[in-house]
Formats: C-alpha cells, structure tokens, sequence
C-alpha cells in the first residue's frame, strides 16, 4: 500500500494532533506535508493530497468531490483567540472602508464578511496581503483580520491605545448563538472508494493521535514552547477554548455558515455534508 498523502496545519488548534503525529509515531506509514490553511486547501482540491485538515467554507466549494472525516474539526463556542479583527475604528463605526485580510485562510475571510453584513450592516472593501502581529494595520487600511498563531499572538499582546480587537468567535455567538465549525478533515471522494485500508488508517491515527496528544498536553505544549512567543498557562488555556469533535450538533452549526455564506453569494450553492465511512 502506497503512503496516504496527509497535509497538516501547523497551527497552534491542532498542537495535540501534531505533537502526535510528529513525536510518538502516529505519523509512521503517512506521506505528512505541512503548510498554512490557504496551501493545504489548494493542495487538496488539486489532488496533490489525498487528505488534508481545511477550512470548512472549502468543502462547501467542493463537496461534490471531498468527504468530512467523521468527529473531527476545529472549533470553538464563542471565543477563539485566533481569528481576530485589529481596527484603527470601532467596528460599529466600519461601512465602506478598506479591510485587509490575512493570505493564509478561507474561512475567516467569509466569517468576517457574514459578520460584518448580518450584524453590523457593512459593506467594506476587501483587499488580501500577507500580515504580521508586528505591524497588524497596513496605513492604508482601516482593519485588518488575522489567524492562527499570528492572531493568538495579536490576543496576548494587545496594543489598545491604537487598536480595538474583536474576537470573531465572539461575534458569530452574538450572530447565531452557535458554536463556530472553523475546519474539517476532508478526502477525496475516488480515494476513499478506492484506497479504505489508507482510509482507516488516516481516520485512526487522526482520531487515536488527537485524544493521545490532549491526554499528554503538558509535553504537547513543553515541546515547543521554546519556538513560540507564549507562556505555557496562555497555550494550556487555548487549548481549552479549541474544541475537536464533531457531532450532529456542530453539522448542522455548520450548515449555518453555509447558509449565511451561500445567501451572500460567498459560495455558489449549498452543500450536502457526506462523511467518509470508517469503523470508529
């Protein structure tokens, strides 16, 4: 059997499974390429992976071709941490002015959009460069959104004497009153008819690897610590706030985005959620 082709998001809402899959074997007999979101997604869809963590609006952009892997997805229910609004305005104040949004995702940019639509009537202008927590707000823009470590590090050292942030885990629950499904892990459809034993395999070291990782998460976390601009009591909390199963519940959370996303126009039809079958 050839290695199954997993791409994996090095991002700080996934520590568990990467300490893992990279550290304690769960990663043996897997192809394992590693990337932002905005790389894993592309890469997928273009069948350089066979399955990859992605932002969930990109399976709704290819559902027809892709399955969720059951139980698993990035999520949380209200605050995240990392996806946040940096704004030189309050955001009650934003319409018609220049947002910039983070390069690496998908997700963020339609959550941001719905968000700024349905509860604040905006209608900005939208631009994608590639940001750092260093300098948040290009001059030329009023906000900027950011994700992922860059976020999180953006949350614990907040500049609020020149910056008003918003967390949009936080205004999704004030939108909806839901949980908030920010990734699955998706397959491709031809691959799980025909590769099942790789399949299984994939789903059980996700599945085993992730509650593995968030059974030893003091190690987890003392692994890379050194690396990151985070103290361990910070990263211990967020891995609280993140969340990793899926159930029935967070489908149908999910199908809020979608329907929200698809009324804006952000996606051209609604999906249908189809799940790999595995032996769980």
């Amino acid at each position: 059997m050839e290695k199954p082709r997993l791409g994996h998001i090095h991002f700080l809402n996934v520590l568990p499974i990467t300490y893992s899959l990279t550290q304690c074997g769960y990663g043996e007999g897997i192809d394992i390429k590693g990337g932002v979101p905005s790389v894993m997604n592309n890469d997928l869809i273009n069948n350089r992976l066979d399955a990859s963590e992605v932002s969930s609006i990109v399976y709704a952009r290819n559902f027809d071709k892709l399955l969720i892997l059951p139980d698993l997805c990035v999520r949380a229910d209200g605050p995240v941490r990392s996806i946040i609004l940096v704004s030189k305005k309050p955001i009650t104040e934003i319409n018609q002015d220049r947002i910039v949004l983070t390069a690496q995702s998908a997700t963020s940019h339609v959550l941001l959009k719905i968000i700024l639509n349905k509860s604040y009537d905006a209608t900005p202008e939208y631009c994608v460069r590639h940001l750092t927590p260093d300098n948040p707000v290009p001059d030329d823009c009023t906000a900027a959104l950011l994700i992922g470590d860059d976020a999180l590090n953006v949350y614990h050292h907040k500049n609020k004497d020149k910056f008003y942030y918003y967390d949009m885990g936080v205004e999704w629950k004030k939108l909806t009153g839901r949980c908030m499904v920010y990734a699955v892990w998706a397959v491709h459809k031809d691959f799980a008819q025909n590769n099942p034993e790789a399949l299984q395999l994939l789903h059980e070291r996700l599945y085993k690897g992730l509650r593995h990782g968030y059974a030893h998460k003091a190690d987890a976390i003392n692994s890379i610590l050194d690396s990151k601009p985070f103290t361990f009591q910070q990263l211990d909390e967020y891995l609280e706030v993140i969340k990793w199963n899926l159930t029935e519940e967070y489908l149908d959370n999910l199908m809020i985005f979608y329907k929200y996303a698809y009324e804006m126009g952000l996606i051209p039809r609604m999906p249908k959620l189809k799940l790999a079958e595995v032996e769980l």
